[in-house]
């Protein structure tokens, strides 16, 4: 089946997991309140989009490209970036739900985290290289060999970070958020 090329076209309100969504190359196209859960969006190809308002919970994202992507508002649980391509993987979330969701030896510099949930995620060996976390719940997430250098944390809670496991060289916290760098040594902080 011949791939659909798709350029600078928006799309609103549609329900994919009825309608079917063309397997192809989409390209500053603009998404809003469509929903694209479980489905298998392997191999399709998103170059500087935008999605507002999607539920993109539980899709297939194997070698799925996101170039220059922006989420805003969505609904992404369980969704698996590792598994996506490496090629200028660059994506950007605001007020989005990213409850259980991996990026798991990901390269995400300069990343933008704001006002999201992000409840369990997997951020193992991750680079999160001068990455803004703000106003982000960080509940279970999990830091192990990540690369944490010039991450800006001071307005996130409820993060434990081991220093001893993670590079975290002029990474910034808040004095409250110390505390989540201290849990491992179970000491209590008065």
């Amino acid at each position: 089946m011949e791939k659909t090329y798709i350029e600078d076209k928006e799309f609103q309100n549609v329900d994919y997991t009825t309608t079917g969504f063309a397997d192809g190359e989409y390209e500053n196209c603009i998404f809003t309140n469509c929903n694209f859960s479980n489905l298998n969006l392997s191999k399709f190809n998103f170059s500087q989009c935008k999605f507002f308002s999607c539920n993109m919970s539980l899709a297939d994202l194997a070698k799925t490209g996101f170039q220059d992507i922006q989420f805003k508002d969505c609904k992404l649980l369980g969704l698996h970036f590792d598994n996506c391509s490496e090629f200028r993987f660059t994506v950007d979330f605001d007020n989005c739900v990213l409850n259980l969701s991996s990026f798991y030896k990901r390269k995400l510099k300069k990343t933008n985290f704001k006002n999201s949930s992000m409840q369990g995620v997997d951020f193992t060996e991750t680079d999160l290289t001068g990455s803004l976390f703000d106003n982000c719940d960080l509940t279970r997430a999990t830091f192990e060999n990540t690369v944490l250098e010039k991450a800006d944390f001071r307005t996130s809670f409820n993060y434990s970070i081991n220093p001893e496991r993670n590079k975290i060289k002029k990474a910034k916290f808040s004095m409250p958020g110390i505390i989540g760098l201290l849990d491992k040594y179970d000491i209590e902080i008065g």
